[in-house]
């Protein structure tokens, strides 16, 4: 079997050393599991995900091989259909499922780092079992027993997969403006029936012929008593409605009046068949011989965005994941690459032979910042996978925090990684030079494939407004208090080793000046003005985490026993090497976007658009 795409050493440290995989395992809810099997799982899965999922990456982007429509069908390449077969037969799809539902009870943690690692291998064949799970979790939490056991118990087994319908041609992001309509149409063994009419965009495995059915999770809104929808997003309800009506259903084994309108052409991510979808509007589905898409609702009347949250902020956490683990690639890519790569000479030598370019400085700058970004990212996406596990599972004191600081995290995690992931991308490509380039190289693939992330989930415009917006101004500052509680714990203990005092007072600094900032701002109570800089806001308030999670990591590297082993020792000095760059580089760039939010400019408010 080949490499795992992910070196195991990164993961055990992120996992063990870091993040203290050892004492999730104890609580009472994964007692069944034990870092032996975890770490075999583990194992299974980057094996699986290099013999499978990394085999046709560059197969899957092939003009000739991108999903096609045929006769209403969208057909994907078959090593795709392959490879979800071998991950739902080693259990990936049930792994963070409980076991009451068919699930492997899995911590969220470890299914983070299990996911790292297909992702690394293969980003757009991994979309298809992500969506899927965020689907299947969703329903298990908010469906009717008959739903669910219809709709999310084979999703689990991998038979079904799923996808999310937010998006609409005309409305994009601003989900107020959805018209896609749910007519109430009785009731039957699923619970109340709906008839659906409209349209859907960027549905991301909106159709497939991988799977034995596909479960679209679509937001639609009721009409009023007069006929008419209700304005804004307290008009949405939240509806499964399957491709082919299942088990309980009136009709069950007709396929549901959804229609594939036309894929969509992308710059990458290419395996993952994107769709426009029609609801209701195919006369030769039509089931019962009656117009409209049948679904059925999830919740009630006018709660289906609040329930379709839990989907959305997942979804935003495993886009970061993605977007990190491609940034990973290309950064081990480029170490190898610039390890074989022999050309020019050290700048003091007056001739002699080629030496390999990682031994000139300014290389080994691009490497190191391909580091601090890439690795930086996954640390961010795995701890919050383990605020995850504590809101769930952990002692009922703790719970509420977690959930407080996992959604002030949020919109950083998601965006942190798609925009610096794709800053190593692009680094990568550069090391590479002219190789780099083209196509006979995998880092231009693995650009094109993040360039998606900071797009999709929520654009890193809107993930501004909700760190600054619902996050910052107008939440009471308890979630960011307990933050700065962490970092100052981080502080404290980075005061006390040799190399790290340094920057345990810049990051203290740093802290000092972003809660003053917000204090600022609550103050100023202008809420609009301070908006128009939400995206500088995310942007110096995303490095500030990452660098407090760097100085964290540097703390436990430095803090490891004495080692006799060269490679692991090489281990612990690359990590304190990237905190460095990440302190020397980086976070001076946290006082210039600072900077940019204090001083308030009206200028994008206020500038004529016809001076563009």
């Amino acid at each position: 079997m080949s490499t795992p795409p992910v070196r195991p050493r990164d993961l055990s440290f992120l996992l063990h050393d870091w993040l203290d995989l050892e004492g999730l395992l104890a609580y009472p809810h994964f007692q069944d599991h034990g870092v032996e099997t975890v770490d075999a799982m583990l194992d299974i899965a980057g094996r699986v995900a290099a013999d499978t999922f990394l085999p046709h990456y560059k197969a899957a982007d092939q003009v000739q091989n991108e999903p096609r429509l045929v006769d209403g069908q969208v057909r994907i390449l078959p090593a795709i259909h392959q490879a979800l077969a071998a991950f739902a037969e080693i259990g990936m799809f049930a792994a963070p499922f409980d076991a009451e539902v068919g699930g492997l009870q899995l911590p969220q943690l470890a299914y983070s780092a299990a996911m790292a690692q297909f992702m690394a291998a293969n980003v757009a064949t991994a979309a298809y079992p992500m969506l899927t799970a965020g689907n299947a979790r969703l329903l298990v939490r908010f469906a009717d027993k008959a739903l669910v056991r219809a709709c999310a118990l084979p999703e689990i087994e991998g038979r079904y997969f799923g996808t999310m319908c937010l998006s609409e041609p005309q409305a994009g992001s601003s989900l107020a403006d959805i018209a896609t309509r749910a007519v109430p149409d009785g009731e039957d063994g699923l619970g109340p029936r709906y008839r659906l009419f409209g349209n859907k965009m960027w549905i991301s495995g909106g159709d497939q012929d991988a799977s034995e059915n596909i479960i679209h999770l679509v937001l639609a809104k009721v009409p009023g008593p007069d006929g008419k929808l209700v304005a804004g997003t307290q008009g949405i309800s939240l509806f499964v409605v399957p491709k082919v009506l299942v088990e309980g259903s009136e009709h069950a084994g007709q396929r549901n009046d959804v229609v594939v309108a036309g894929l969509n052409h992308k710059m990458g991510y290419r395996g993952t068949a994107n769709c426009l979808l029609n609801f209701g509007e195919g006369a030769r589905h039509r089931p019962g011989g009656q117009a409209g898409a049948v679904g059925y609702r999830v919740g009630t009347v006018g709660q289906g965005l609040p329930i379709m949250f839990q989907m959305m902020n997942e979804a935003r956490l495993s886009v970061g994941l993605g977007a990190a683990m491609l940034g990973y690639r290309g950064y081990r890519l480029a170490v190898d690459y610039a390890r074989d790569r022999r050309q020019g000479r050290p700048l003091a030598a007056k001739g002699g032979a080629p030496v390999a370019i990682i031994d000139h400085p300014d290389v080994r700058r691009l490497l190191l910042a391909q580091k601090a970004y890439a690795e930086g990212a996954l640390a961010l996406i795995l701890y919050c996978a383990r605020l995850v596990d504590e809101e769930l599972q952990g002692p009922a004191e703790g719970r509420p925090a977690a959930a407080g600081l996992l959604g002030l995290l949020t919109p950083v995690a998601k965006t942190w990684p798609s925009e610096w992931g794709l800053a190593a991308n692009d680094l990568a490509i550069q090391v590479h030079g002219g190789y780099g380039y083209t196509r006979d190289f995998d880092v231009e693939q693995l650009y094109r494939d993040n360039r998606l992330n900071p797009i999709h989930e929520g654009t890193t415009g809107i993930q501004g407004l909700d760190l600054m917006g619902r996050k910052t101004l107008r939440d009471d500052g308890a979630a960011l208090a307990l933050l700065r509680q962490r970092v100052h714990a981080t502080v404290d203990r980075a005061r006390t080793q040799p190399g790290l005092a340094d920057f345990a007072h810049v990051l203290e600094v740093t802290w000092a000046r972003i809660g003053a900032l917000v204090g600022h701002l609550k103050a100023a109570g202008d809420d609009v003005t301070s908006l128009a800089q939400a995206t500088s806001f995310l942007s110096a308030f995303g490095h500030a985490v990452v660098a407090w999670l760097w100085l964290d990591q540097a703390v436990v590297a430095g803090g490891l026993g004495a080692t006799d082993d060269p490679e692991e020792a090489a281990f612990r000095a690359g990590k304190l090497a990237a905190c460095r760059f990440f302190f020397e580089t980086e976070v001076p760039r946290v006082d210039v976007w600072l900077g940019i939010v204090g001083r308030r400019s009206d200028l994008t408010q206020t500038l004529d658009p016809a001076g563009f």
